[in-house]
């Protein structure tokens, strides 16, 4: 190739390696809204977790998707059950430990519930629009729950043995509650069904292993009840991630999780220990002085996520801090 003939051809391969890089930052600028974002991996998805009855057993999934109120797999969707009282009150394992020996999984159409010595329950998903629609309150709010029948009824009543309950579904046509009205660091886009205040809740596996080498008997993830469980970064990492994308999501870190005494539950007997893990967390995780008005004397353990792109989420998705 002769030297003019060979500078042209440098000079054609560099221009338009050029305009590929230019190309790829135009890709990635659209991608993140127009804004030039880039990405630094922080973990990977350890484990996917829903909870479709709230305080009951979790369901561990490969692969969910992440929607505006929740992970959902299937018809299995994330705190979309809820146990109440006659008058609409939500129970919870802080009221009823056993709650947590309630096995939860779905199969053609139909939740079904497990418990030690109770036959197995199933109960549709797709509930008869006679049922009746009770008003429920969850921390002071109101929110709406179709009643999924006298069977279910009378099986979390028996499994329980304290007084009558009810447990009642979540639909998509019901007003969803609004977060901030539990945590106001919330946004009003931030929307959920049953959950304490959060569509998502993130730990990681080393904040996890942090914390047992602290205790005597050493606790589950299951004690915690997160969304995500993320690997390959350092313990409370989670706390400082403002705006994270996995898989096709996007979702912005918002508030610490306060914790209470459901994680002193044992997740294998459901007896209510009241001290640890709590009594431990509480000597080396709580807030400074400024944010006491937010968690008071709860120590933080996990973190609440808003949803601000939903999408496909699968264990080994890598996790991405996003970067302004």
């Amino acid at each position: 190739m002769s030297g003019v003939g060979g500078a042209a051809y440098v000079g054609a391969a560099a221009a338009l390696a050029l305009a590929l890089a230019l190309a790829m930052s135009a890709a990635l600028a659209w991608r993140w809204g127009g804004r030039r974002r880039r990405l630094q991996q922080v973990g990977s998805v350890a484990a996917l977790f829903l909870y479709p009855v709230k305080s009951c057993g979790g369901s561990a999934v490969r692969r969910a998707e992440l929607t505006a109120l929740g992970l959902r797999s299937g018809d299995l969707r994330d705190r979309f059950w809820l146990v109440i009282k006659e008058d609409g009150h939500m129970v919870t394992g802080r009221q009823e430990p056993r709650l947590v020996l309630i096995s939860v999984s779905c199969d053609n159409g139909y939740l079904t519930l497990n418990a030690p010595e109770m036959k197995e329950l199933r109960v549709p998903v797709e509930l008869s629009r006679k049922n009746q629609v009770h008003n429920c309150r969850i921390f002071g709010f109101d929110v709406q729950g179709r009643d999924c029948g006298d069977e279910a009824a009378e099986w979390i009543t028996t499994f329980l043995t304290t007084e009558p309950y009810r447990l009642v579904h979540f639909e998509p046509s019901m007003m969803p509650r609004n977060s901030k009205d539990t945590m106001p660091c919330f946004r009003p886009t931030d929307k959920i069904a049953y959950p304490d205040c959060s569509p998502v809740m993130i730990i990681s596996e080393a904040s996890l292993e942090d914390l047992n080498t602290r205790l005597e008997k050493k606790v589950k993830i299951q004690n915690f009840r997160p969304n995500i469980l993320v690997t390959g970064c350092s313990a409370f990492e989670e706390d400082s991630w403002d705006e994270i994308c996995i898989g096709s999501v996007e979702m912005k870190g918002t508030v610490g999780c306060p914790r209470c005494i459901l994680t002193t539950i044992d997740p294998e007997t459901g007896i209510m220990d009241r001290k640890e893990p709590l009594e431990t967390l509480k000597s080396y995780r709580l807030c400074d002085l400024s944010e006491q008005y937010l968690y008071k004397s709860s120590p933080l353990f996990g973190w609440y996520f808003g949803v601000d792109k939903t999408g496909t989420i699968q264990v080994g998705d890598p996790v991405y801090k996003i970067i302004k």
